[in-house]
């Protein structure tokens, strides 16, 4: 229970976010052999996203990450997973549309490098509303505490930005 805990949260927080700071090796680009494969290829090969890929797949969102509409996801960690109450965990997984509104609020339209992230104050996600941006002491950070750690891993069809914590998206 505890390792599909760990990969709900690593899927949420996958789905959306990671800009680092600007001038940190966390900043630094990813090769471009990564480039070759598409978000759901690069996020398995990483390692660090189990929880996200599969909580993209039972979403029913893994084909949209997989096709050629460039995106970038705001990507939370396993151990970003593992930091989500269980009980939140669940109800997420018993509620297949709340899953997807989760993992889209990770996620945004169009190929956003960390260049241009730094220059924003929000970014509208595929969920509907908007995630906040901030840069304080040399890192970005999406809604007030969630830290980029990682920023502009090439997908084919997109980028991905590693966060430190799954993104919950506003009530309605």
């Amino acid at each position: 229970m505890t390792k599909l805990i760990a990969a709900i949260l690593t899927a949420s927080v996958l789905a959306i976010a990671a800009f680092a700071a600007a001038g940190t090796s966390a900043a630094a680009p990813a090769q471009e052999p990564t480039a070759q494969k598409n978000i759901v290829q690069t996020a398995v090969a990483a390692g660090q996203f189990k929880t996200l890929v599969m909580l993209a797949k039972r979403a029913g969102l893994a084909g949209a990450l997989t096709g050629r509409t460039k995106l970038t996801v705001f990507a939370p960690t396993d151990a970003a997973f593992k930091m989500v109450p269980k009980a939140t965990l669940n109800k997420l997984l018993r509620n297949r549309a709340q899953l997807r509104r989760v993992l889209l609020y990770h996620v945004v339209a169009g190929d956003v490098k960390a260049a241009q992230v730094v220059g924003l104050r929000s970014a509208k996600t595929l969920a509907g509303p908007s995630v906040r941006i901030r840069v304080r002491g040399g890192n970005v950070f999406l809604n007030g505490s969630t830290r980029v750690v990682k920023t502009d891993i090439a997908a084919s069809n997109g980028t991905i930005h590693v966060i430190n914590k799954v993104l919950l998206p506003p009530t309605r």
